[in-house]
């Protein structure tokens, strides 16, 4: 995968920094609260003119905030990562996390399937199926990537996949994988700029939901 050549960058640690954003992981409960948020404001953005939109928002965020509260918590060796993009501020600012956060995406490792070649895939298995753990069947997956409708255009969504895909390399995962809708084609186009490609062998749930698997090899 190229490095993004169009903007000073330097990685520290678990931080990223790049132009006037850093991406991070999230670990205080009011960042968790500031992606669910954004994650919202990005699920409806289209449909501002229905009824009751700030509600269905808010409930939105507020399922969204648990549930990725929970999906970060190890399990079995399966971890999840919330990354966000801040702004950077000066150390006298009192900007509210609310307002500096710009991004976020979740970066899950997992383990797949027992006769399975990439997630989701249609194996003849056990009632049971057992997951194999072993350092090859490990693999990265992508998940909730949006950034503020007033933050695009300035790299941030390149930069926070290419923080994420050099953890998951951290982590000796080769492969990273992606579900994109049929019909966003800007969202198709940056992934392959990053390296994904189509997964040829797609199941029919894909067809069914009208979305494409799209995978990394580092």
């Amino acid at each position: 995968m190229d490095h993004p050549s169009d903007q000073e960058e330097s990685i520290r640690g678990n931080r990223f920094e790049f132009g006037q954003f850093v991406a991070r992981e999230a670990v205080l409960d009011e960042e968790y609260w500031t992606a669910a948020w954004l994650r919202a404001e990005c699920q409806w953005e289209n449909r501002m003119y229905e009824r009751y939109i700030d509600n269905f928002k808010r409930k939105f965020a507020e399922q969204e905030f648990t549930a990725v509260r929970r999906r970060c918590k190890v399990r079995n060796g399966e971890t999840c990562t919330c990354i966000i993009t801040v702004r950077k501020e000066p150390s006298n600012s009192k900007h509210s996390v609310l307002n500096s956060v710009v991004g976020t995406l979740d970066l899950n490792i997992r383990y797949l399937l027992q006769g399975e070649t990439f997630p989701g895939e249609h194996v003849k298995a056990p009632l049971f199926c057992s997951i194999n753990r072993t350092p090859p069947s490990r693999y990265g997956y992508i998940a909730n990537l949006c950034v503020a409708k007033s933050a695009r255009q300035q790299g941030i969504a390149s930069n926070m996949l290419y923080f994420a895909i050099e953890a998951a390399k951290y982590n000796g995962v080769t492969q990273i994988y992606v579900h994109v809708d049929r019909n966003n084609r800007p969202a198709q186009m940056l992934y392959q700029k990053m390296g994904f490609q189509m997964v040829e062998t797609a199941n029919a749930k894909l067809s069914l939901e009208e979305t494409f698997l799209l995978r990394l090899q580092t």
